[in-house]
């Protein structure tokens, strides 16, 4: 079923919670950590709690280890594993970073499903504490959008990701505000999928008209995996529809031998 991309959002998307609070939280450090968001952006901020863990004692296999047992509806690894066993091209665009992402991902055994993630980078350094670091470095330059916090703006990976692909159609799945911005950027065929009563729903039920995807909500992981493998079918099908049609006109009598190719319609990819 080539031809389709599908972008997760990763927190409140693809697990249930948001991965940097269930870190802070299950360990114990809510009261530092909210003492100290007034004072510096959220990506700056992890930085500063996982120094904060690390000097408590709390090492980077107790950190993956909280990573491990993070909520997730039993329906969205299936969603998952089926859209990558159907031939989609799944990446996934999120505010969380590297560590924690792939860490869970590998848990769950779906890290294979992912063609590239993109995130904030993060690493353990040589006394093993992990640092995180914005995917755009805000500290040398602005990147120019209003909409996203200063660390990221998901809208310049999503062009990107259109620059590279030609007649595919993609599938934007998300639920927070910083999913709004991408979302505008979603051309007439393709799907944005905001999750129900989340900030990304809230949003375009305000301002339906500047969204030019089709929108299509859903509230947890059962809802997530009906309606994705629903538009995967829907795509793939007037996907096929169009082969179909596009081959139908190729000239088969032997008076039309003469006709220029450049004159014939360009078949879509037939997907497999």
């Amino acid at each position: 079923m080539a031809g389709i991309v599908v972008v997760f959002d990763f927190d409140k998307t693809i697990i249930d919670v948001d991965s940097d609070n269930w870190v802070v939280d299950e360990l114990g450090f809510t009261d530092l950590f909210n003492q100290l968001l007034p004072t510096m952006p959220w990506n700056s901020l992890m930085d500063r709690m996982m120094k904060e863990l690390h000097s408590q004692g709390n090492t980077i296999d107790d950190i993956a280890e909280v990573l491990k047992r993070v909520p997730i509806h039993p329906r969205a690894v299936p969603a998952i594993k089926s859209a990558h066993a159907l031939g989609c091209d799944l990446k996934i665009v999120s505010d969380a970073n590297l560590f924690f992402i792939e860490t869970i991902l590998k848990h769950l055994g779906i890290m294979e499903c992912f063609s590239e993630i993109n995130t904030n980078p993060s690493f353990v350094d040589e006394e093993g504490r992990l640092r995180i670091f914005p995917h755009h470095d805000f500290t040398s330059s602005f990147h120019g959008c209003s909409l996203c916090p200063p660390n990221m703006c998901k809208s310049m990976v999503i062009k990107r990701i259109q620059a590279s692909i030609s007649t595919e159609k993609l599938i934007y799945l998300g639920d927070g505000s910083g999913d709004f911005c991408p979302s505008l950027k979603l051309e007439n065929g393709d799907y944005v999928m905001p999750r129900k009563n989340f900030p990304l729903w809230e949003l375009i039920c305000r301002n339906p008209g500047v969204i030019k995807a089709e929108i299509h909500e859903w509230s947890d992981g059962e809802e997530l995996e009906d309606v994705l493998l629903h538009l995967i079918k829907k795509i793939s099908e007037e996907n096929n529809n169009s082969a179909a049609a596009a081959a139908m006109l190729i000239p088969v009598d032997c008076k039309f031998e003469t006709m220029s190719a450049q004159a014939l319609p360009q078949a879509r990819p037939v997907p497999h």
